[in-house]
This record gives structure tokens, sequence and C-alpha cells, in this order.
């Protein structure tokens, strides 16, 4: 086991979370057992936290703080903590996302990770064979609650109809990961078109981006290939990304006629036969 006296707590965000936990517990004069009691968890646990070999959860931040009344300072930690867990390549990326002020997206693949439910989510990223995929799964979970915030961004996705059709993990996930979809309807900063099959060719074949406005930054094209993301503020891919993306809004469905396609293919494909019966399409 990793002897926690040679952690640096300088090396991650994990590292320093460690090091903090087990000098407010030594503070609080208990031991990892104790602790583990007044949170609901195993000393064990606590051990692997304070030793960086395990990423906290917010919940667990959350219970820590109370538990030894910090005033919050792991709550606003594990953010960091979580968000050290992507990719390396994609932190950048993850950065200014929480950063900008209006978010739209092309989606032809899947749905965008910002909507995802938990075990979509987790479906996907496993695709990747990851080593630690619960801590990804988390880290993309984090991402989210930026559509939380008092002052969210703007967030417009335009999805290809074929995110709706491919299965992914299971019927009973691809469900609820449409259903949280059509909950959308009741945000006032997110917009959800479909791209429907019988547009044919259109202005993004190429694949997905994501488009980044600031409210004092310049705006920001991202890209993915197989192993890794590319982000631009050149002026010219800025213009030709937002000519694109204007003409796959125009040829695209209509929030309402999005939905209406979603609840369709829940029920054709995935077998949910409430989405008529709760309310209509807002």
């Amino acid at each position: 086991m990793v002897n926690i006296r040679n952690l640096d707590p300088s090396a991650s965000p994990l590292d320093y979370y460690g090091s903090e936990l087990r000098r407010f517990r030594e503070a609080a004069k208990l031991n990892q057992a104790q602790l583990g009691d007044i949170v609901y968890c195993t000393a064990s646990l606590i051990g692997q936290i304070e030793t960086a070999r395990k990423v906290p959860t917010r919940e667990f931040s959350e219970r820590i703080d109370a538990a030894l009344m910090t005033g919050g300072v792991f709550t606003r930690l594990v953010g960091l903590v979580l968000r050290s867990q992507l990719p390396t390549w994609f932190q950048a990326y993850a950065d200014m996302e929480a950063k900008a002020a209006y978010i739209s997206t092309y989606q032809s693949q899947m749905v965008y990770g910002l909507l995802q439910t938990e075990e979509y989510a987790r479906a996907v990223l496993a695709t990747g064979l990851p080593d630690r995929l619960e801590e990804l799964v988390a880290a993309r979970l984090e991402r989210q609650r930026i559509l939380a915030k008092d002052r969210p961004p703007m967030v417009w996705v335009v999805l290809d109809e074929a995110a709706l059709h491919r299965p992914i993990g299971s019927p009973q996930i691809m469900r609820a990961q449409l259903a949280h979809l059509l909950s959308f309807r009741e945000e006032r900063w997110t917009r959800i078109q479909v791209l429907p099959f019988k547009v044919g060719e259109h202005a993004s074949l190429i694949g997905s981006f994501n488009f980044l406005r600031f409210d004092d930054d310049p705006d920001l094209i991202y890209t993915e290939d197989l192993i890794s993301g590319h982000m631009t503020a050149n002026p010219d891919s800025v213009r030709e990304a937002a000519l694109r993306y204007a003409h796959l809004q125009a040829s695209a469905l209509s929030v309402e006629d999005s939905a209406e396609l979603i609840m369709r293919v829940m029920e054709e494909h995935y077998g949910d036969r409430t989405g008529h019966e709760q309310r209509g399409v807002a």
C-alpha cells in the first residue's frame, strides 16, 4: 500500500484531496474507522482516498464536509479531482466548456455528453476499455453540473437520428436516455433538434463538432479523432463551422417535432408508451 506520508500534495488534485482529508481527520482526533462510521463507509475506503488510490465522489465529499465541519472544502475540491480524471487531451476542452456562455453541438453517432444518463455514459465509455471506468463516468457526470448553474450556458444540440436508433447498453438504458432527452423540454436554456434520416446528405457528413461562444473570449471549435481532440479559434475555421451549423439547424426538425420523433422511437424501438399518456409535447 502507498505510504500516505510519502504523498506529494502538489502532485495532483487527487493527492491534495487525500492529504487534506487525512489532515482534517487527524485534527478532529478521529481514526479512519471512526470517520467511516460517521459518513457511512468503511475504514478501507477512507484509507484508499487518503492514499490517492480511490477517487472520491461528490456525495462522499459532502458527507465529509458535514462530519468534519470544513465549511465546504471537500465539496469545492472534488470538482477539480473529478475533472483531473478526464483524459489529459480532453481537460483543456472541459475547462473551456465550463466557461462557455453558448454551446452548440452536432452529434452524428451518440447523445451529447452533457445530456447523457449515467448508465448510457458508462456503456459509451466502456467501449474505450479504460482502466478506471467508474472514475471516467463520475467525471462525465461532473461536467454536466454546468447545466445546473445559476446562470447556465445556452446549449443547442443537433442530434443525428442515428443516435436515437443505435442501441447503447440495453433497451432499458436507451429508453431511460431518450426519456432524459425529453425532460429537457422543461429547461429554458437547453434545446434539442433531431436531424432526420430523410435529409440525406448534409453540411456535416464529415462528423461531429462543438462550437463554444464566450462573453469575453474568442469563439472556439472542437472536434475529435480516434484518439484525441482538437480546439481552434482560427477565425476562418470558426466562420466555416458557424455556416455549417446554420445549415444543420435549418435542415433539422423543429424542437417540437424533434420531441415527437424521440417519443416515437421510444415507443417503436424500446417499448415505452408512457410519453403520450403523461403529457403533451411542450
